[in-house]
């Protein structure tokens, strides 16, 4: 029996969304009104829309390069997204941040590879400290993999058992470069080495994506501790 999606209306209509956004952002590029470059989310619209359904305003996320629709999946705000592309003072970081450097409350991107996970466990500590329910949510490539700094990360966040919740978008290309030139091993494994919980899951499935990205939230924010 065939699954009805259509109980994923409003999740893929916030995807269709994004995806036009982006396509706008490209098309700009190629006209020279955007300042920098740009990385878009364009096949990757549903894991930022089905996280961001499980998540409080007072959850904090973070995200990297290719961070547009985790924003607009957070915050809604698509007019202070495009805003800021174009350099305007009403974009959401003023202006001044561009394609990588968004800012909104309880979000905020940075294009420096790994370098917002430790952050985003900072921000897991606090919140355990102040003993509210509230989680951090790191977003990262599988590109990602490569750096120390998530390592290091990762061990602290289960050691600690900050309420921390990493999402790894592996798409199989780290910018130009494929993952099978680049990956040795099995993801699951180097996460599960850590002592965190690993969920594994796919766009193609709405439905599992759906199930898995509310277990996900639902363990971090419960059992606070990392997955």
């Amino acid at each position: 029996m065939l699954k009805n999606i259509a109980v994923f209306r409003e999740e893929i209509k916030k995807a269709i969304i994004i995806r036009e956004v982006e396509k706008s952002f490209l098309s700009l590029y190629e006209q020279g009104k955007l300042n920098g470059t740009v990385h878009t989310c364009i096949g990757q619209e549903f894991t930022g829309v089905f996280i961001s359904k499980y998540l409080t305003i007072n959850d904090h996320m973070v995200t990297n390069h290719r961070g547009h629709g985790h924003y607009i999946s957070k915050t809604g705000d698509i007019k202070g997204l495009i805003a800021e592309l174009l350099g305007k003072q009403i974009g959401c970081s003023g202006g001044m941040g561009g394609s990588q450097h968004l800012y909104n409350k309880n979000f905020l991107s940075n294009g420096i590879q790994g370098g917002m996970v430790p952050i985003a466990c900072g921000i897991a500590k606090f919140y355990k400290f102040q003993n509210q329910k509230n989680i951090s949510v790191a977003f990262i490539g599988d590109g990602t993999l490569g750096e120390g700094i998530i390592y290091e990360t990762f061990n602290i966040a289960s050691k600690k058992e900050y309420p921390l919740l990493i999402v790894i978008e592996s798409n199989g290309i780290a910018q130009s470069t494929s993952t099978e030139q680049t990956f040795s091993g099995d993801i699951q494994k180097r996460i599960e080495g850590f002592g965190i919980d690993y969920l594994e899951t796919t766009t193609d499935d709405l439905f599992d994506l759906d199930t898995k990205a509310k277990e996900a939230v639902f363990r971090v924010r419960n059992h606070n501790k990392p997955v």
